[in-house]
């Protein structure tokens, strides 16, 4: 069982000073960070550095975010002392050729996927409105609505099409602002009927488009909410997830800005926004381990005080595994190669059971299936007072194996005969891509873990 420490440690998104890994940073990373966000000081060394450093923390947090903002146009880490050598959304915007921006957002990812980056923090998602944003501006697509929710949707289409997962920023809408949310914290002004027509509407698109995460702003919105910004407050994050119904990770702006910290600290920002509704914390730029450290002790003070519900942890965790399981090619491809035998049964509250069983020689002892919730041995009975999700490979070669006793069987070997009572899923053979197609399908089913 993860220990509430590490589960504290994977919902951080912080930064580090430098183009190679601390030691100190390892220590967190080896404990379970869930991640760093890249920024000009740790890529400043090219291309060739940068994708050394992602394979030196891979090679101790296989499954640790990478993440940089790499909007083009002004906004570029990659391309910091040079220049960004694609359009930005405000130039995009005017050609307003959706194509070219589609192409535009994956030559992004292919680039970001080269050096081993699998979180970009974009698109802006914005509707610039207020000619006198002095922090979004050329960032956005545009001052229309509708215009900037076709473009973010084209943009997030490529990026994600080059298998770097996007994440539309900044949620409600951080347009019509005339403050800096990096040094104050500025309002949104607007009846709930123009946010609605106005700034949610490119985010609307965004999910539509299956955007893998939404990023929060520092933002208050008093139609909404009158006294808490958007990142921490619980009431904004519902709407994001009631009304547009998005189930991806929702990522916090950077905690260390003034619109969030201010008056309360970065840890106790932490553990609001967490409790609001965010999975995946920014921190901020040139970190020390030190304030990581101070973060996480903040989270699991919180939990034990009640403050926090270590199950809010839990589920945000879950989030963050299945985004970086995303690519959009290979999951449209395991969505076509998956099938169903059968109608599958209402699998609220079902469980994981996996039949042990050793692969061929070719294959080897590697991960397979779901994370289950108990394994048998073969000839075992699944038998449970919850529905059983059982996972097997190559049934019809081990008779021994007991489907009976399940709700749905997953298949995750060779579709071979098969006679059983019971509905089947097939895979085709286990890939995360294949594990995020059976998520899906046992999710419209009612699992729910």
């Amino acid at each position: 069982m993860t220990s509430l420490e590490s589960l504290a440690l994977r919902v951080l998104l912080p930064a580090f000073p430098g183009t190679t890994l601390p030691a100190d940073w390892a220590e967190l990373f080896a404990e379970g960070l869930g991640g760093v966000c890249l920024f000009g000081s740790n890529t400043a060394d090219g291309p060739a550095a940068i994708a050394d450093l992602t394979t030196s923390i891979r090679a101790i947090a296989p499954d640790a975010v990478i993440a940089v903002d790499e909007e083009g146009g002004d906004v570029t880490r990659l391309h910091a002392l040079t220049g960004s050598p694609v359009l930005g959304p405000a130039a995009l915007g005017a050609v307003d050729d959706l194509a070219l921006t589609r192409e535009t957002g994956r030559a992004i990812g292919s680039e970001l996927a080269a050096v081993g980056i699998d979180l970009d923090l974009g698109p802006v998602a914005d509707v610039n409105s207020n000619p006198d944003n002095p922090v979004i501006g050329t960032r956005s697509f545009g001052p229309d609505a509708d215009h900037v929710a076709r473009h973010v949707a084209a943009w997030t289409t490529g990026l994600q099409e080059a298998g770097v997962a996007a994440c539309a920023k900044h949620f409600p809408g951080h347009g019509d602002t005339a403050q800096d949310s990096h040094l104050e914290l500025p309002t949104v002004d607007a009846d709930l009927e123009t946010l609605t027509v106005r700034e949610l509407a490119p985010f609307a698109a965004a999910v539509e488009a299956g955007v893998a995460s939404i990023m929060t702003s520092h933002i208050v919105v008093p139609a909404l909410d009158p006294e808490l910004p958007a990142t921490l407050s619980p009431t904004v994050l519902g709407l994001l997830r009631d009304r547009l119904g998005y189930d991806g990770v929702i990522v916090s702006d950077a905690l260390d800005m003034e619109g969030a910290c201010a008056g309360r600290g970065i840890p106790e920002a932490a553990v609001l926004s967490l409790a609001a509704g965010a999975d995946l914390l920014c921190i901020g730029a040139d970190k020390d381990a030190e304030l990581v450290r101070e973060i996480q002790a903040g989270i699991v003070a919180a939990v034990r005080a009640g403050r926090l519900a270590e199950s809010r942890l839990v589920d945000a965790v879950d989030r963050i595994a299945r985004m970086r399981r995303f690519d959009t090619a290979q999951l449209r491809g395991a969505r076509a190669a998956v099938y169903v035998e059968g109608d599958l049964p209402d699998l609220r509250g079902a469980e994981v059971v996996s039949v042990a069983t050793a692969a061929n020689i070719a294959i080897g002892e590697v991960p397979w299936g779901l994370t289950p919730d108990r394994t048998i041995a073969p000839g075992e009975s699944a038998s449970s007072d919850r529905p059983v999700i059982l996972q097997v490979r190559d049934a019809h070669r081990r008779p021994e194996i007991v489907v009976g006793d399940a709700a749905v069987v997953v298949e995750w070997g060779w579709p071979g005969p098969y006679d059983g009572a019971v509905p089947r899923i097939c895979t085709r053979g286990y890939s995360r891509p294949a594990a995020a197609a059976v998520e899906e399908l046992l999710r419209k089913a009612g699992w729910d873990r």
